[in-house]
């Protein structure tokens, strides 16, 4: 049997690229891992991990590591309207009463499941320049000359991802109107900021998030704000600390404090896509990013991704070389639905979360209510349904 299981090659060195290794690794398939940076690496941001994916991490031994170095966040994050008047609770468990809901720093997510794999499963300096497959293998080609071949090959390269044309017509991105700032403060320099909660401010098309990550050693922040600037899809444009003070002028206090510290800032343009209707051809299928990117506002795009690497194990655990094409077919079943749904969740809360009201004691009554949304999403579970699909 083990000689007949698929080795699978991912493209895409990120933390849906990385966590899917690692799944594929604990079901004893052989993986190897292919990233386009001369070193596997994130620039500095933060990301929000939710019950739905923390419960994948710990299946693989990984729970300890993200309480290490995340920022736990409880029961006092709250909604407030752009003054600081409180509207709603955050939530934060599932409906269990289960509180994973971390803030990680992603160069620290990104080097725990990197320092989890076998050494020699990550290939860095590797950028994807073509592919190719046949009836039985497929074939990815690579900037620095060299190939590899694999049973199956998963596209985890990202919202500009060099494979998925390969699997379905380019599409283009539609402008979401707004563009975030983000960055990072050290603590330090802000003794009196709560490392305990996630804290967002709701204003007239603006909105401003707050929260924790290294263990409360640093304050991640994005602010929301209007554009039609037309800007590529990117983490890592530079921004104008001022120009982010200017924007938030008159807000809550708080606020205030945290940007007067601000030195450094990186503009993301926001852009929105409908969801694919094909995922896979062949040997080849998308994951994460590549898949289905989607709008920040319900803090899922590295949670949907680890809840694809663990479907995509679970389901490949069950397959052979042969049977391999008919497992991504499963895969893509048990997953486009699932993410279409939180897209357009994502889509929805910003319009929320911008304010697009007239009467703004809608909007309060909509985010108390989110809550039970949340809840669902929380709750659910992968596994049982990948195992299904798997069998069935």
């Amino acid at each position: 049997m083990v000689e007949s299981r698929p080795h699978v090659a991912i493209v895409g060195g990120g933390i849906g690229g990385l966590f899917a290794a690692n799944a594929l690794t604990a079901q004893g398939i052989r993986v190897s891992v292919y990233e386009q940076a001369p070193q596997i690496g994130e620039i500095g941001a933060g990301v929000f991990l939710t019950p739905n994916s923390v419960r994948h991490l710990q299946r693989l031994g990984l729970e300890q590591a993200v309480q290490k170095w995340g920022a736990l966040v409880g029961r006092e994050s709250r909604y407030f309207r752009h003054d600081g008047a409180p509207i709603a609770p955050v939530q934060v468990t599932d409906s269990s009463g289960w509180n994973a809901t971390f803030g990680m720093h992603r160069a620290d997510l990104v080097e725990i499941l990197a320092n989890a794999l076998p050494k020699e499963v990550v290939h860095a300096g590797h950028r994807c320049t073509g592919f190719e497959q046949d009836g039985d293998m497929a074939r990815v080609s690579f900037a620095n000359g060299a190939t590899a071949e694999a049973d199956i090959v998963i596209a985890a390269d990202g919202i500009h991802s060099e494979l998925r044309p390969y699997v379905f017509p380019p599409s283009t991105p539609v402008p979401a109107g707004s563009v975030a700032y983000r960055g990072l403060v050290p603590h330090e320099r802000v003794p009196d900021w709560p490392t305990d909660r996630w804290q967002m401010w709701l204003g007239k098309g603006k909105h401003f998030l707050a929260f924790p990550v290294r263990a409360g050693k640093l304050i991640n922040y994005v602010g929301f704000v209007p554009s039609d600037e037309v800007m590529k899809e990117s983490w890592s444009a530079p921004g104008d600390p001022d120009v982010l003070r200017q924007e938030f002028a008159g807000w809550d206090a708080c606020i205030h404090q945290l940007l007067d510290k601000v030195q450094v800032t990186f503009r993301w343009a926001l852009y929105d896509r409908e969801p694919l209707p094909v995922w896979t051809k062949q040997r080849l299928s998308l994951l994460g990013d590549a898949a289905h990117p989607m709008l920040p506002h319900l803090g899922q795009g590295a949670n949907q991704s680890i809840e694809d690497g663990m479907a995509l194990a679970t389901i490949l655990a069950r397959a052979d070389r042969k049977t391999g094409p008919m497992a991504l077919h499963a895969y893509e079943r048990l997953r486009r639905e699932r993410v279409a749904q939180v897209q357009r969740g994502a889509r929805e809360n910003g319009m929320r979360y911008d304010s697009a009201y007239s009467d703004l004691g809608v909007r309060d009554a909509e985010i108390t209510a989110h809550a039970e949304f949340r809840k669902r999403l929380y709750d659910y579970d992968v596994v049982p349904e990948a195992t299904a699909a798997a069998l069935g």
